[in-house]
């Protein structure tokens, strides 16, 4: 099922991400399928604490950035928008290098709220974090 309702595409997802915090920890969208959107991360000075393994805020900004970017694409833009209501994140095992990849797909997508599931992953395809993410789907102001 499709579940986008506008133009996705990695270009248009990256110029928007331009001088933000997405541009900062080198978050990079890689994949959008019909149900589901990709993205990788760094683990790098950017996201690390001092202890030398990812930080866990890291983790939460990169599946709140996937699922946040995949909630705006599944409404009219002319119409609406969505922003994080609520996160959780169960950190399941540390990374000290390479990348943590995230798949965004969604549980529910209603009038007033969106719930995602972000799955994030190391470079050998373990679990690092599970994330579930609500979004408040607000009105436009004329």
């Amino acid at each position: 099922m499709k579940i986008w309702q506008t133009e996705i595409s990695l270009s248009l997802i990256e110029s928007r991400g331009k001088n933000t915090m997405v541009e900062h920890l080198g978050i990079e969208f890689t994949e959008i399928g019909a149900d589901y959107l990709i993205a990788r991360m760094p683990v790098d000075h950017r996201t690390r604490q001092p202890i030398g393994i990812m930080h866990g805020g890291a983790s939460c900004v990169l599946a709140e950035t996937i699922g946040s970017v995949a909630a705006n694409f599944c409404v009219d833009p002319d119409k609406y928008y969505c922003v994080g209501l609520d996160i959780n994140t169960n950190h399941i095992r540390s990374v000290r290098e390479g990348f943590v990849t995230g798949t965004a797909k969604p549980y529910h997508l209603g009038k007033s709220t969106q719930v995602w599931g972000i799955e994030i992953v190391n470079d050998q395809k373990k679990i690092i974090s599970i994330n579930r993410l609500t979004m408040a789907v607000l009105t436009l102001k004329d």
